[in-house]
């Protein structure tokens, strides 16, 4: 069985669906890793990012694999765990540019997919409900006003010399929910059948609650 979680960026996708799927007892993956992994390796390679041919070549030669450790999700660019050193801004920017390239959308579909076929899942991302996984027993929308999600990112920062202003998470976040709304591949729409959440004002907890309780409603779960 499938939960689908999409909305833009800073909705809190990632940490909701994490617990959810904790909660539950599920698998949890977070696709959005997979376009940043994507992304650190064009960066690691030196390719340009409008060299949109480079990148296919490269993602074609890459080997990308998600393993559950200790019930966290790690994620492998050829066999080196790369799940910190993904989290930067600037990967987080490149990510968005690398998934408006449909030849790696695709790819990276395929394999989104193919996890979610044996086992129950919660998969977040930007086009779960869909295109990766469109017959999602239960489809969610979480979004949130820009300034809340700009503030959640600035306070979620590391304190490091690379830390941004809320301004400037303002400016990425709004380049990246028109970038993943106006791309040709799979843009960022809710699905007609799934859920909207605000999440302007909740709580994790509260967003979290009701989401389960959609489950035991939908899929009799306790």
């Amino acid at each position: 069985m499938i939960i689908a979680i999409d909305g833009p960026a800073g909705a809190g996708k990632s940490t909701i669906a994490k617990e959810v799927a904790k909660r539950l007892q599920w698998t949890y993956i977070d696709t959005g890793a997979m376009y940043r992994v994507v992304a650190l390796d064009a960066i690691n390679k030196e390719i340009d990012l409008a060299d949109i041919n480079n990148i296919i070549k490269a993602v074609d030669n890459i080997q990308i694999k998600i393993a559950h450790i200790d019930r966290n999700q790690h994620i492998f660019l050829n066999n080196k765990d790369v799940s910190q050193e993904i989290r930067s801004n600037e990967i987080s920017q490149a990510a968005s540019t690398v998934a408006t390239i449909p030849e790696v959308r695709n790819k990276l579909v395929q394999l989104q997919r193919h996890l979610a076929k044996e086992q129950n899942v919660v998969m977040d991302g930007r086009d779960i409900g869909t295109i990766v996984l469109p017959n999602a027993e239960i489809k969610i929308f979480l979004t949130a006003s820009l300034e809340e999600r700009a503030k959640r990112r600035f306070k979620d920062q590391k304190e490091d010399s690379s830390k941004l202003s809320l301004d400037q998470i303002m400016k990425q976040i709004n380049f990246r929910d028109t970038t993943d709304a106006n791309r040709v591949a799979s843009p960022l729409i809710q699905a007609k059948d799934s859920i909207l959440i605000d999440t302007s004002g909740l709580t994790i907890d509260m967003v979290i609650e009701e989401i389960l309780k959609l489950v035991k409603e939908r899929l009799y779960v306790n």
